[in-house]
């Protein structure tokens, strides 16, 4: 069992630590020096694991996106005949795991929860496909929604890499016709300072360390630093960030990411927009897997719904 700071057991409650428990006995703490297909194995095996199936009354569907010459897997959920707003849904897992099977229940979940249409987009990974590749798929997906016939409000949704995706999405899109009126931004990473504030303070946090992040920027940006600055690689790295849709980012206490989706909405705001932050105390990165077992992950998802629902309809509030 591994250790870890005693001020993690002020801030962690008993459900938060037996989520964290169960997730290491599936993908254990030093999984990044494993290899990348042993990688996606075992964090295949502990979304399965974490698996809460779909509720009922959705309607899901495969299909793909074409483009340049190559398809863009994509699978689409469906709760009523006439949704409100289109939500693009961008998992997580470094850039490096995960696919549409690992956030299903997830995106059902918001699909059902908000009575939206969501549509989750299985984005090419690292390192067999480094950075742009990643963006270059979302941005094709998020293009081909603002130019459809029966185009919807869009909505971006995403956590921890796909997070960072939805913001370089907004950035690249503001301003265009039909682009994003919301964004919902969970636990981001988005290439904010790796000296100061959470990412000392919270280095060693359980489910993600601050070595996890390096590793995972590493493999991403395939050894290349100019690829690091590049705000669509780091979105912090933006110059200006004007034009950017409603934005709610909410981060996890005690994770070493915790202070880019702060630093993110502030950016927002001094640029006068629409953002506002969410600090879940006391809950880690990953905590989407937490939300049936955790009453902190529970209530940080019903949050979730009701921001995404509320941008959905073009309402802003801070009540959330």
């Amino acid at each position: 069992m591994t250790a870890y700071d005693p001020k993690y057991d002020q801030l962690i409650d008993a459900q938060t630590w037996a989520f964290i428990r169960e997730t290491e006995s599936w993908y254990p703490p030093d999984a990044v020096g494993l290899t990348i297909a042993q990688q996606r194995t075992v964090y295949d095996k502990m979304c399965a694991a974490f698996y809460a199936g779909r509720p009922a009354g959705v309607e899901v569907q495969d299909n793909a996106l074409q483009q340049a010459g190559r398809a863009i897997s994509l699978r689409q959920y469906r709760s009523t005949p006439d949704a409100a707003a289109q939500v693009l849904y961008f998992h997580g897992g470094g850039f490096v795991v995960g696919g549409l099977d690992s956030h299903d229940d997830v995106c059902a979940e918001i699909c059902v929860g908000t009575g939206f249409d969501v549509t989750a987009v299985d984005y090419r990974l690292s390192p067999e496909c480094p950075f742009p590749q990643d963006i270059e798929d979302a941005l094709a997906v998020a293009t081909a929604q603002m130019g459809a016939r029966t185009t919807k409000p869009l909505v971006l949704v995403g956590d921890s890499a796909g997070a960072n995706l939805c913001a370089a999405v907004a950035a690249l899109t503001g301003g265009a016709a039909n682009g994003a009126i919301g964004q919902v931004l969970i636990y981001p990473g988005f290439g904010g300072p790796n000296n100061t504030g959470s990412m000392v303070a919270h280095a060693h946090a359980p489910m993600l360390t601050a070595e996890d992040v390096a590793f995972y920027a590493r493999i991403r940006s395939d050894g290349t630093a100019e690829r690091v600055t590049d705000p669509r690689f780091s979105p912090l790295q933006a110059q200006d960030f004007t034009g950017l849709p409603p934005t709610v980012a909410i981060s996890a206490e005690c994770d070493p990411l915790a202070d880019d989706a702060a630093l993110y909405a502030d950016a927002v705001l001094a640029a006068g927009g629409r953002a506002l932050h969410l600090r879940e105390a006391g809950l880690v990165h990953g905590y989407l897997r937490a939300r049936h077992r955790v009453d902190r992950a529970s209530a940080s998802f019903a949050r979730i719904i009701k921001a995404v629902s509320a941008l959905g309809q073009g309402q802003w509030s801070a009540d959330l």
